[in-house]
């Protein structure tokens, strides 16, 4: 990690994670700072590239937004230049939510979000089938969302949540 981060740090982006159109004032009371210092450490960790950007996120569902599919994408060749042409092409399309290139039977794995299945139709007969190179495309719908986070998992959270469960244990064994 480039940045060192001291514990007031990461409590600064646990919350700013959390809710990041809270206030100045209301974060630096959130971890016991004043003002002015915690906003040089928020700039810090703008300026170190640790916090990106800030973003609303959206309910997918009340925009009519409500197919979801994950799409295996296999190339027909694995050359560099095949797999620039494919990512140039996805990164143009706003309902490709996530891809990633990957290890194993596809090359890539896309999230696709999508009013209906015949949106989906036009994504793939349209636009995925036409970029050279694509060999097989496989899609697996979403038939229920069990989870969705955005925010990362930070160091002292791994901490808190390994504790909880061999806390738990120990109070089941004192019962007994």
């Amino acid at each position: 990690m480039p940045q060192s981060l001291d514990s007031t740090d990461w409590k600064i982006l646990a919350r700013l994670q959390e809710d990041a159109r809270l206030s100045n004032v209301e974060l630096a009371q959130a971890v016991h700072l004043s003002p002015s210092p915690c906003l040089n450490r928020v700039r810090s960790l703008e300026a170190g590239g640790i916090i990106k950007r800030y973003v609303t996120l959206l309910d997918p569902l009340e925009l009519g937004l409500t197919v979801s599919v994950f799409i295996q994408v296999t190339l027909e060749r694995q050359v560099e230049s095949a797999l620039e042409v494919f990512e140039r092409a996805i990164q143009a399309r706003p309902e490709v939510m996530e891809c990633y290139l990957m290890t194993g039977d596809a090359d890539y794995l896309l999230r696709v979000v999508v009013s209906d299945v015949q949106a989906l139709e036009r994504f793939i007969l349209d636009f995925l089938t036409r970029i050279p190179g694509v060999g097989n495309i496989r899609s697996s719908f979403a038939l229920k969302q069990v989870k969705y986070q955005t925010a990362l998992p930070l160091p002292q959270q791994q901490r808190e949540a390994s504790r909880k469960p061999a806390r738990a244990a120990q109070r089941k064994m004192r019962r007994t």
